[in-house]
This record gives structure tokens, C-alpha cells and sequence, in this order.
């Protein structure tokens, strides 16, 4: 890697009241995956049929290869930060921060989509009508700041709440994916090739995009090297086994919900698992059971995203390149003010967003936007391997190199998709967005004395 950087290595893991083992990290990054998205999805990729299958099946191979990526890179640097450190360690200081910055401002924002996104659950659940604003806005803080509480006790409980919820989010999913893809080959609803015509390539290429979103978050595990046990071990362990079963269950329950409920019917619904739970029991009953189960899915999703929210920044802190603010912990070593501050800006967001827009509009525009500044933090990471492959990887594992080359390489196609199907708008602003982030890059050069490679100005005059 690179020189400069070798002599400032990634920041050690911090000590914690116990971390998390093997099973915490691996809800841990199956449940910051699987929120509420899941619950929507099939409704999202019903109106390219059979066709929109096909892109769901590229998109899961493609977070496959990034999730290989990122267990490759945790043995090579088991160090809290996750892409931010592999930026960091590959390509310098300057890497590392726009890295860190443009994977903080997906965070944030990320975190207050899926806040939206459970609100329509919760509201489903109790009754509740889903117009009125002031109500959604304050479920959503709900949402957004019991997690904080939860993390704010320590790795041993944000691992014991994860876990938990993980498991009870199963529950329907699991459901589905085994009985229910026997009523879907025994109900055969299945759609068209492509229902609303057009091109092809266009419907696989659109589902593609809406699928790559589903996938966001399969790096929580190396995010929080720092709070996992053994992470050489465990986290790249953890990536690939949470990434490889939320992608079977994925598929497995798509093509349940597709051959149990009607295409037309589930290209106009808000809730397919309700429509998919209705036409296996009968009734209506089934829908607030699923209701609950979402919830629970969000909550766990929103538990996982606080802890990725503190980590990047805290990591960049520790490292300083982002404001030392960022670096204070408290007793159990959580990074208060970096979680506290992240949430305090996914508050404003949800405030923001559903205060003057609709909330599948704000969702929608959110993740859009969350698509871009996630995807740069990947790329790089391919980046980073693609570069160790060919410099020493190359020369120490020689049978297997062929192997991870062809991994990387679809890695990077699925990240360079992921910043390319987001939109133009979505690129646009994120693009204003990280030149903010640069101002703030240079009030912190100043602050440290730091320049160029690191050399200190001052010392030179």
C-alpha cells in the first residue's frame, strides 16, 4: 500500500465491554440489510415481470463480489472504519476523507429513509392515518432515537438487540421462502416476461437499479471492526455469511410473492406480503401480523444503521481527519457525540422531508441520493483490492489470484451501476454536497498543520 500511509497505520480497535461474536455480527449485518425494504420490494420489481427477476438475480451476484471484497479486505486490515480505512490505507489521507465524508452523508440520510419507510408500517399496524404528517414525524423520531439509546449502552447490547430482532424478522420471511413458494407453484401467478412492455434491456437494467439499494449495508461488519471480537476472523466471515443468506432469502421470498400474488395486483400494492399473507390464510388478519414483523424489521434495520453512523466518523476522527469532536466516547466506548450528531441530521431530514413532501416521494428521493455517496466508498474499496491483487497478491497467493481478479472486477461493475443508475439529480447534488465536505477537509488541514503528504507547513517556514 501506499508509503505515506504506512507510517500512520488504521486506528487499533477500540476496547469494549465485550464486543460482538460471530452471531451478533452476522445479524448485525443481515439486519442493517434487511429492513423494511424487503417488505416492499417485490411491488418494486412486479412491473418488469419476469424480466425484473433476471435483473434482481445480476444485482445479488454483483453484492455478492463487493461482499467477497470487503471480507478480503478485513483480514488484510481488520481496523475499524471499514471503506473508509481501505481508502485510507490504499490511497492516502485524501481518499480516506472523501471516503469517510461521502459514506457519512449516506449514512445520516439513509437512516432517515428507513426511518419513512417504518412509519408506514407502525401506522399500518395501530390504525393510524398515514396523512396526517405531525403524527409520521414523530413515530419517525421514535424510530430513529430508540436505537440511539440501545447504542449508547455498548457493543453488548446493540449485538443482544440485533440479535433479537434479527431473529424475529425472520420469522414471516422464513415462511415465505419455504411454504410460500410452495402455494406460489401451486397458485402459478406468475407475470409476463416484461407486463408493460418497452425494451428489455431497459426493464433489466431499471430492476437492476431498484434492487442494488436492497443490498446497502452489507459492510456493517467491517464498519464496526472495532466492537467485533477476533475481527480478522469474524468480520469477513460475517460479510460473506450475512451478505450470501439475505441474498438467498431475498430471492427465495421474491419468487414466492411473485407466484402468489397476481402481477397486476402486485404492481399497485403498497404491501405485498399482506396481499402474499391474505391469499395463503384468507382474510385480513394476516396483514397486521405482517405489519408487526416489519416493524420489527425496521427497528432492527435502524438499530444497525445508528452503529454505522458513529463508526466512519469516529474512525476518520480517531485518524484526524474529521473533527476531534467526533472521537469522544463514553463509558462503554460508544462514540456519543458521532451517533448523537448523526442523528440529531437524520432528525432534521425526517423533519424536513415529511414536513414538505410526501413520504414514498422523500423515501424515493433519499435513497436516490443515498445511492451515489454509498457507492463512492465501494468503489474505492474494489479500488483498494484490485490494487493489492496486482502489487502482492498476486505473488502470495498465485492459485487463487484469477479467482479474486474476476470477483473484483464484477465488484466494481456493480459499484460503478450503483452511482450510474441513481440519476442525474441524485449525482448532481452529490457532487455539491462532497465539494462542502472538501471546505471542511481544509479548515482541518489547517487546524493539524497538515499538507500534501502529511508534511507539516509550518515547520517548513
Amino acid at each position: 500500500m501506499s508509503e505515506d500511509v504506512a507510517s500512520s497505520p488504521p486506528s487499533a480497535a477500540p476496547e469494549t465491554d465485550g464486543g460482538l461474536g460471530l452471531p451478533a455480527a452476522v445479524s448485525l449485518v443481515m439486519g442493517t440489510v434487511i429492513g423494511t425494504g424487503i417488505f416492499t420490494l417485490p411491488a418494486a420489481l412486479a412491473q418488469f415481470g419476469m424480466a425484473g427477476l433476471v435483473g434482481f438475480l445480476i444485482a445479488t451476484m454483483g453484492a455478492v463480489a463487493v461482499a467477497m471484497v470487503f471480507g478480503a479486505l478485513a483480514r488484510l486490515f481488520p481496523a475499524p472504519g471499514g471503506p473508509y480505512a481501505y481508502a485510507r490505507e490504499g490511497f492516502g489521507d485524501l481518499a480516506g476523507f472523501w471516503n469517510a465524508f461521502a459514506y457519512w452523508c449516506s449514512a445520516w440520510p439513509g437512516n432517515a429513509g428507513v426511518a419513512i419507510s417504518w412509519v408506514f408500517y407502525v401506522q399500518a399496524l395501530l390504525g393510524l392515518n398515514p396523512a396526517n404528517r405531525l403524527q409520521s414525524i414523530l413515530i419517525a423520531l421514535v424510530g430513529l432515537w430508540l436505537p440511539v439509546l440501545v447504542n449508547l449502552r455498548g457493543a453488548r447490547s446493540l449485538g443482544q438487540f440485533q440479535l433479537v430482532t434479527t431473529v424475529l424478522k425472520f420469522l414471516p420471511l422464513a415462511f415465505l421462502a419455504t411454504v410460500g413458494l410452495f402455494f406460489a407453484f401451486r397458485l402459478g401467478n406468475w407475470p409476463a416476461w416484461n407486463p408493460v412492455g418497452g425494451n428489455t434491456l431497459f426493464a433489466v437494467s431499471s430492476a437492476i437499479t431498484v434492487a442494488t439499494f436492497a443490498y446497502i449495508g452489507i459492510e456493517a461488519a467491517a464498519i464496526g471492526a472495532g466492537r467485533v471480537r477476533n475481527p480478522q476472523r469474524n468480520v469477513p466471515r460475517a460479510t460473506v455469511y450475512g451478505t450470501t443468506a439475505t441474498a438467498l432469502l431475498y430471492i427465495l421470498v421474491t419468487v414466492a410473492v411473485f407466484g402468489i400474488v397476481p402481477n397486476e395486483v402486485l404492481r399497485e400494492s403498497g404491501a405485498p406480503f399482506t396481499d402474499a399473507f391474505n391469499a395463503i390464510f384468507g382474510g385480513t388478519w394476516s396483514g397486521k401480523l405482517v405489519a408487526l414483523f416489519a416493524v420489527i424489521s425496521g427497528l432492527g434495520a435502524l438499530n444497525g444503521w445508528t452503529m454505522v453512523c458513529g463508526e466512519v466518523p469516529y474512525a476518520a476522527a480517531r485518524d484526524k481527519l474529521f473533527p476531534k469532536a467526533f472521537a469522544r466516547t463514553n463509558r462503554h466506548g460508544m462514540p456519543v457525540f458521532s451517533i448523537v450528531t448523526s442523528a440529531v441530521l437524520a432528525s432534521l431530514t425526517v423533519v424536513l422531508a415529511l414536513g414538505l413532501r410526501g413520504g414514498l416521494d422523500a423515501f424515493t428521493e433519499i435513497v436516490m441520493f443515498a445511492g451515489v455517496t454509498v457507492g463512492i466508498p465501494y468503489f474505492f474499496s474494489v479500488l483498494v483490492q484490485l490494487y493489492y491483487l496486482y502489487t502482492k497478491g498476486r505473488r502470495l497467493n498465485p492459485a487463487t489470484f484469477p479467482r479474486e481478479v474476476m470477483v473484483a472486477v464484477a465488484a466494481l461493475v456493480f459499484t460503478f451501476w450503483m452511482i450510474a443508475g441513481s440519476g442525474q439529480f441524485a449525482v448532481y447534488l452529490s457532487m455539491l454536497i462532497f465539494l462542502i465536505g472538501f471546505v471542511m477537509m481544509t479548515f482541518l488541514h489547517i487546524q493539524t498543520g497538515r499538507f500534501g503528504n502529511g508534511q507539516k507547513e509550518a515547520d517548513e517556514g
